[in-house]
């Protein structure tokens, strides 16, 4: 609850964020989306929290929890184009190479959807790609 009459007077300049602690995302498969960040892009299971049920992965950097859809008969995919939320995450890989190498594996996988192939960012001199992964989560991989 905000105290909307607060005197307190907090330099907003002086408070900010320091990058993205973790990304949730709800999935109708976590074993199959865990896998795919850990056998694809060698995460590590960080933790799991069977009850809910979720399982949290993580390369490092960057933690993702990923949420069992509880009612998948029901569930309603994404579409970029009409839902308000997440559109999708991107992920940087270290150069070029590797996100052709990625590109490559991911065109041998069944449970994953190439939307593009790695092509250059505009007139940036990176590359990126974009895939739906397992679990219908649109994923963006740029080159570092």
């Amino acid at each position: 609850m905000c105290n909307k009459t607060s005197s307190a007077t907090t330099d907003a300049t002086t408070v900010g964020t320091l990058g993205i602690h973790h990304l949730g995302l709800n999935v109708p498969d976590i074993k199959q989306t865990a896998a795919f960040f850990i056998e694809q892009l060698h995460f590590s299971q960080v933790g799991e929290k069977p009850d809910y049920p979720a399982i949290f992965v993580s390369d490092g950097t960057v933690m993702l929890t990923l949420w069992q859809v509880q009612d998948t008969k029901n569930m309603v995919p994404f579409d970029r184009t009409q839902n308000v939320g997440l559109h999708h995450f991107a992920l940087k890989v270290g150069s070029v190479e590797a996100l052709n190498t990625l590109h490559q594996q991911f065109c041998l996988l069944d449970n994953v959807e190439i939307e593009f192939a790695p092509e250059p960012l505009g007139d940036l001199p990176i590359h990126h790609m974009m895939c739906f992964i397992p679990g219908g989560i649109r994923l963006e991989l740029i080159s570092a």
